[in-house]
């Protein structure tokens, strides 16, 4: 009893048991495999490459062992079974194995056969050194019938296009052919308008289309006209139908078996639609603007008529007195020609500037007559007519003006502004201009017999004739002003 309960002490001592995981004392250093386990290969291809790779060590040889398997498809029928040892040389990591696919003439469905990898090898002397096949040890290739002739169907049901708004957009519709390509086919296709109307929105011309043996795709050609759209979608559709040379339809498609239908889908351009949207923007801006520059312009004719340029809906705190109302009363044929210059609402101010140029031109021109007719009544020539009354006219409102400014501003720059700027304009303008434009007319007409004769001292030094302004009077004509 003690010698048993001694051999078997370890029983219920848990610490002492440890359980032990089964370590690979020699494990592979190369592992080879299929580069990809589903390979597909069309019948008249003639052959198919199946690559492989192998990881691991590579700088020993190595080979493995491959063999082909009956699928649907059978040895010696759709393909030539092969076996055999697929090298790999030392610094290489892929290689291929080639098969020969046999191409008969009668229709088949799609057919698989397998190639499986075994034996793996390291080729060297040292028997430590091992090879295993990876997880992809076995290839399947799908052998692809080209004896039928083929299903014709539009990739899609519904085509949605962009055409851009200045060019005609020529639009290439694809048919495809699937499960098949041999023999020549043919199919009939017609055009449909929708909401688009051919010619008007496109143009396509009733025919057929022809696919050649092996051929897999054709294309009806289409134009999309380049009218003008926004914001509307139009549609038409083309239909295909009739096939020939045992082809057939896609029966899953819009239209059935007996004919595809291809609905296309005309949208504006973003571009397009975006360009539309700022003009559209702007005209509205400016419309509004034109809106508004109309009210403002009625309302410089109907505030012409009232006193003070007030209507009877404003509630004015100080009512017009009788002297406004004289005052008025004289001034609203003047109130209503400067009614007529636009408001600056229009054309960003440059036509009421030019308008209010040509008004003050015409009451310049009133008030010089009018002061030429007071100087010729009072026997005063236009010389002191001009340097008083016309002078009194234009210099009292800058007067008042700078007086104003010098109240209001501690350094009286304004008035100075004012001032001087007046003057300067006088003098440049009042006075160098129509010095210049006469200068160029009498430079022009040169010594006419009447300018001689009102001119004889001049005449006598400059025989040639010019404008000629004779002193005397400058001092006079200063201190009168």
């Amino acid at each position: 009893v003690q010698r048993l309960s001694k051999r078997f002490s370890f029983i219920g001592n848990k610490s002492q048991i440890v359980p032990t995981e089964q370590v690979d004392e020699n494990p592979p250093c190369i592992w080879i495999s299929f580069a990809s386990t589903r390979l597909a290969v069309f019948e008249n291809a003639g052959k198919v490459q199946v690559p492989l790779i192998r990881t691991g060590n590579i700088n020993l040889p190595a080979r493995v062992f491959y063999e082909t398997k009956d699928g649907t498809a059978l040895g010696g029928e759709d393909f030539k079974a092969v076996s055999g040892w697929l090298e790999f040389p030392a610094m290489e990591t892929a290689a291929q194995i080639e098969i020969v696919i046999i191409d008969d003439k009668s229709y088949e469905n799609s057919e698989d056969f397998f190639v499986h990898l075994s034996q793996p090898e390291v080729v060297t002397k040292d028997p430590n050194l091992r090879a295993e096949v990876g997880e992809r040890n076995i290839a399947q290739i799908t052998i692809i019938d080209d004896d039928d002739a083929g299903m014709l169907c539009f990739e899609t049901d519904v085509m949605t296009v962009h055409p851009p708004a200045l060019d005609d957009l020529d639009l290439q519709i694809k048919v495809r052919r699937m499960g098949g390509g041999c023999g020549r086919v043919t199919m009939k296709y017609a055009f449909e308008g929708g909401s688009a109307i051919q010619p008007r929105d496109f143009h396509g011309e009733d025919g057929q289309l022809v696919f050649g043996h092996g051929e897999m795709e054709g294309y009806i050609t289409v134009t999309i006209k380049a009218v003008p759209r926004y914001d509307v979608v139009d549609q038409f559709r083309i239909k295909i139908s009739d096939p020939t040379g045992g082809a057939c339809l896609d029966a899953t498609k819009d239209g059935g078996a007996d004919k595809n239908i291809l609905t296309v889908m005309i949208v504006a351009d973003s571009k397009s639609k975006d360009a539309i949207d700022r003009i559209k923007s702007m005209m509205a801006n400016k419309w509004s603007k034109s809106q508004v520059g109309h009210h403002n312009w009625a309302t410089q004719f109907k505030d012409a008529f009232y006193v003070n340029g007030g209507g009877e809906d404003e509630d004015d705190p100080s009512p017009p007195t009788i002297a406004d109302y004289v005052a008025h009363c004289i001034t609203v044929p003047w109130k209503l020609l400067f009614a007529l210059v636009p408001p600056t609402d229009f054309c960003g101010g440059w036509v009421c500037f030019f308008c209010s140029l040509v008004m003050i031109g015409i009451v310049t021109m009133l008030i010089g007559e009018m002061a030429s007719l007071l100087g010729c009544v009072m026997c005063l020539p236009d010389d002191i007519t001009a340097i008083t009354f016309v002078a009194l006219g234009t210099s009292l409102p800058d007067t008042f003006a700078s007086k104003a400014s010098a109240e209001q501003d501690p350094h009286a720059d304004a008035s100075v502004g004012n001032v001087t700027g007046s003057n300067c304009v006088n003098v440049f303008l009042g006075l160098g201009l129509p010095w210049m434009v006469a200068s160029i007319v009498w430079w022009r007409a040169g010594a006419t017999e009447e300018w001689v004769a009102k001119y004889p001292t001049v005449a006598s030094r400059s025989p040639e004739g010019g404008f000629a302004i004779l002193a005397g009077d400058l001092s006079f004509s200063v201190m009168l002003f």
